[in-house]
């Protein structure tokens, strides 16, 4: 076999093993999952300097992303805006959203509680196409 027909045929099983190795990785890909919560603050200054500062480190910890959120800024396309402040959070995969949430502490639960009631959920996202 020449040398330019070996070259070839490395360079042609190389690509073809790095094209099987990354469908593997991007099948075994999770997608990211987003966590949509509606708080209904019920003492502003305490949630703030007290209960946010907090959250934020234990989103930052799971790996979540503030991804928006809000209070009287959101606007309602089909009906009524909501009432309450709205926030959308952005973590790795479900597990990590769920961890989030499983993993509050019950001393955080209960600092977010004096200061404010939440609805939240969790839904995974799409890999875009």
């Amino acid at each position: 076999m020449k040398a330019n027909h070996k070259i070839a045929a490395v360079v042609v099983g190389s690509f073809v093993l790095a094209l099987g190795a990354a469908s593997v990785l991007h099948a075994q890909a999770k997608p990211p999952a987003y966590v949509f919560a509606e708080i209904n603050v019920k003492d502003q200054d305490g949630y703030t300097k007290d209960y946010l500062p907090k959250v934020q480190a234990h989103i930052k910890e799971f790996g979540g992303k503030y991804l928006g959120g809000g209070f009287n800024n959101a606007v309602g396309l089909s009906g009524a805006p909501p009432a309450n402040r709205v926030v959308l959070l952005q973590f790795p995969d479900m597990d990590s959203a769920k961890a989030f949430s499983d993993k509050d502490s019950p001393d955080q639960k209960d600092v977010g509680s004096k200061y404010a009631s939440f609805h939240t959920m969790a839904f995974p996202g799409v890999e875009p196409k």
